[in-house]
């Protein structure tokens, strides 16, 4: 895969990043009647969650690791009753400024450098320390034992405990394959992720269909690898989003991703292809070419035989 497909694939995660903080600052500025209504607090999780496994197969981990915190305490305020006072939002609004911040920094001319991100983290690890120890505090506050998220139970979604993580795992592997070139084995090893894929989600028909339609998009030989990648790394991605949250239901394969399936090879690639004869008699020649080509083809043909000639005069 070319750097504008590389580029394109952070396009949409950068787009797709800021839709994500977008919902979670509106509902960190209104935290006291939001974690009254569980379906908003669920949306600022699933935002959280989202930014995280991007960030996480793209290789961002600062960005993951600033996520997965909040995700961690939404978590905690998705399962328990608590009230929340200026002091909780303030720290709240603190760790979502360091994940907006990287992601500014990700968007920036010069992109998310190495030292840039270590340096936000490490301002930051304060702010993380001090938002889990008064969550901390206000769960035992009430006289509950506030349990870690790593103790906690998982939902029972009916997906292997390790499934995002193995998804993220598949996603990189598919992302060096088609930054390859493209050959029939490369295309066999990345209907086989496909098939990996398809088996992390068994019994769940919406996933099991955009992942035979991912296998067939990329079994056709008339879709370039720069066409394909972006198409689908990004559904198979938002599809494993929507199965952790409990959303399978919204799983759609887009007419993107199945205009792939019956690809046809564009006007401009079959003339590509095309060969001719020549005569060395110009006029024959000239006839051949009128016949061969398009007035734009013609019009292009000209210019470049003009500079051809100035160049061999000169």
């Amino acid at each position: 895969m070319d750097a504008g497909n590389q580029q394109r694939i952070l396009g949409y995660f950068i787009e797709e990043a800021k839709e994500h903080l977008d919902t979670i600052e509106k509902g960190l500025l209104n935290l006291p009647s939001v974690v009254k209504e569980p379906e908003r607090v669920n949306e600022m999780f699933r935002a959280a969650h989202s930014v995280k496994g991007g960030a996480a197969m793209l290789g961002f981990s600062s960005i993951q690791k600033t996520a997965h915190r909040l995700e961690d305490a939404f978590k905690i305020l998705k399962e328990n009753d608590m009230k929340v006072d200026r002091k909780l939002e303030s720290l709240f609004l603190q760790v979502y400024d360091t994940l907006k911040d990287l992601i500014e920094q990700l968007q920036g001319p010069f992109g998310l450098r190495e030292g840039d991100a270590e340096k936000t983290m490490q301002a930051a690890e304060q702010k993380f320390a001090q938002l889990q120890k008064y969550i901390h505090h206000l769960m035992s506050s009430r006289g509950e034992a506030a349990a870690t998220p790593a103790e906690e139970a998982k939902a029972q979604t009916g997906l292997p405990p390790n499934f995002g993580t193995q998804v993220t795992d598949i996603l990189k592997q598919m992302l060096q394959l088609f930054k390859q070139k493209e050959t029939p084995e490369s295309r066999r090893k990345l209907q086989a992720q496909c098939k990996r894929l398809a088996q992390l989600g068994a019994g769940i028909n919406t996933w099991q269909k955009l992942l035979q339609t991912s296998y067939k998009a990329i079994a056709n030989p008339k879709n370039p690898y720069q066409k394909l990648a972006p198409v689908v790394i990004k559904e198979i991605k938002q599809a494993s989003d929507r199965l952790q949250t409990g959303n399978s239901s919204e799983i759609a394969v887009s007419q993107d991703l199945q205009q792939l399936v019956s690809a046809t090879p564009t006007p401009a690639a079959t003339t590509a292809t095309k060969q001719i004869t020549l005569t060395v008699e110009p006029k024959a020649a000239a006839k051949e070419l009128i016949q061969a080509f398009d007035k734009k083809q013609l019009s292009q043909l000209v210019k470049l035989l003009v500079q051809a000639t100035r160049a061999s005069s000169s």
